[in-house]
């Protein structure tokens, strides 16, 4: 939970200024080539959101493709254009069939796409990016460039990566930086080169996690100078941004998209409620009926997770810091403990907090044989998975981001991505809730670079309520659903319009 974070909604007229971010260790320099030997030893210092265990990506390719990195291919897409580097360029066809099937599942940003293709609102915007690379992404990033603006993007996690998606970006002319196995160097290689292009200067940032606009305060703060605003989803970069404001180094408005009620409602409930069961299905073939689960974490996310799990037999433990949240378990029927309490008892442990340090190796020491470990949050530092690299305890993979760490007794726990985001690294996610999530997005890079001068000053903001609903209402034809409308006599009482906003800022849905 974040202490003391400032919300503001969108509104008020004062300057902006950007501003250069000195870092303590801004000496050191970005190898741009590294070796294949030092590769694995590149900026472990940087940044812990998404690279921060010993990855053993490459094995989690499969075993038929072409093991040659693809930072040492030479390709070119149909057009002659070679600005990009995704795994196989050949896998195009493939993934424009899975971007067609998702376009189907995303009707708001379709309808986006269509309203606002002729006023072109983002013509003018240079736009880099760093989200999960998924056919969903792929749309939003398609319908940014059909309202004008120029993209380019890298994967926010080493392992969500679809490559015959970013293969059909990079065939469709998107410069993607991104496969699916990346090693750490390769994740900040990647980034590095969406940014660091002559001739090219992003003036706003897509941001899922922190780490592009971490990278850009840290290797080139001058290009602040030029740019609008940052458009923030997750809890961790949220939090980053929040750190930043308040220590005031945040040079440039910021856009807190996790916030929102369309993000946190849909995308953080009713999207991991369905992809944590996938997760762990397509994982383990597990049975979920009779198994005790313990999920650390009872907000939106870990809401949809128990609901999911009670509903399929399963007996569920919340552990939680916040006492309002650890009272809203209890009262939908989850035994509050600490986790020190069910660790040697329980079957499945996982953690949706934010936090660092959840599940550390003495919690590891006491499970169960056999119990399942995973992570439902964006950052990988929830599981202390590098106190587990040591000469004692033997790793054996089992299938593709399923290992064994097995102690010297025998004794093995079942470790699932290496700790990092379980639904998008081990299965999907419903199209359809990523569709309100990616609308909110693009409508709030909408509403920051075409901002007055002097809207926004250099601090976080929230959406205002009438963009929420607005998202929410494009979604409602899916459902042939038909919202009442109030009379004026109605609205007079109620001391609303008509048409919305229909609740204060401070509601909670």
């Amino acid at each position: 939970m974040l202490s003391n974070k400032k919300k503001y909604i969108v509104n008020g007229n004062s300057g902006i200024k950007a501003q250069q971010i000195q870092f303590a260790d801004q000496k050191q320099e970005f190898n741009k080539r590294p070796t294949k030997i030092g590769r694995r030893s590149l900026s472990r210092s940087i940044s812990q959101s998404s690279t921060d265990s010993y990855s053993s990506a490459a094995s989690y390719t499969d075993s038929s493709d072409d093991e040659t990195s693809p930072r040492d291919k030479q390709q070119k897409n149909s057009k002659g254009n070679s600005d990009f580097c995704v795994k196989n360029i050949k896998q195009a066809e493939f993934g424009r069939r899975e971007i067609e099937i998702a376009e189907q599942e995303m009707p708001a940003l379709m309808a986006l796409r269509k309203r606002a293709q002729g006023e072109k609102p983002l013509a003018g915007a240079k736009i880099v990016g760093c989200t999960h690379i998924t056919a969903q992404t792929a749309v939003l990033m398609e319908t940014l460039g059909a309202l004008g603006a120029q993209c380019r993007w890298a994967a926010c996690n080493i392992y969500s990566t679809l490559n015959e998606v970013a293969a059909a970006l990079a065939e469709n002319g998107f410069p993607v930086f991104a496969w699916k196995g990346e090693s750490e160097d390769d994740f900040w290689w990647c980034i590095d080169r969406c940014v660091n292009v002559e001739g090219w200067q992003p003036n706003m940032i897509l941001d899922d996690g922190g780490d592009l606009t971490h990278w850009i305060y840290k290797k080139y703060p001058n290009m602040f100078k030029k740019i609008k605003g940052i458009v923030e989803e997750s809890v961790t970069g949220v939090h980053r941004l929040y750190q930043l404001s308040k220590a005031g180094k945040l040079c440039v408005p910021a856009m807190n998209v996790n916030d929102s009620v369309t993000k946190q409602k849909f995308d953080n409930l009713y999207c991991c409620r369905e992809s944590i069961l996938d997760g762990l299905k397509r994982t383990t073939d597990m049975m979920f009926g009779g198994k005790q689960v313990v999920v650390c974490g009872y907000g939106e996310v870990g809401k949809g997770c128990c609901a999911a799990l009670k509903a399929m037999g399963s007996i569920v433990y919340v552990t939680e810091i916040d006492p309002i949240c650890a009272l809203q378990a209890c009262m939908d029927g989850f035994r509050l403990v600490k986790l020190n309490e069910v660790i040697r008892q329980v079957d499945i442990v996982i953690t949706c907090t934010g936090n660092k340090n959840v599940v550390t190796r003495e919690h590891l020491d006491r499970m169960k044989n056999s119990c399942i470990v995973c992570n439902m949050g964006h950052s990988n530092t929830e599981i202390d998975v590098a106190s587990l690299r040591t000469p004692e305890l033997t790793w054996e993979r089992v299938r593709s981001q399923v290992d064994h760490v097995i102690w010297p007794d025998g004794k093995r726990i079942v470790l699932l991505a290496e700790g990092r985001l379980l639904n998008l690294s081990c299965s999907t996610v419903p199209t359809f809730v990523l569709s309100i999530t990616a609308t909110t997005q693009a409508l709030a890079l909408i509403e920051l670079y075409n901002a007055p001068e002097g809207r926004y000053k250099q601090d976080v903001y929230l959406l205002p309520k009438k963009m929420d609903e607005y998202v929410a209402s494009l979604h409602l034809p899916t459902f042939d659903a038909h919202l009442t409308e109030l009379t004026d006599e109605q609205a007079k009482y109620l001391g609303l319009n008509k048409n919305g906003p229909f609740k204060p800022n401070y509601y909670r849905y």
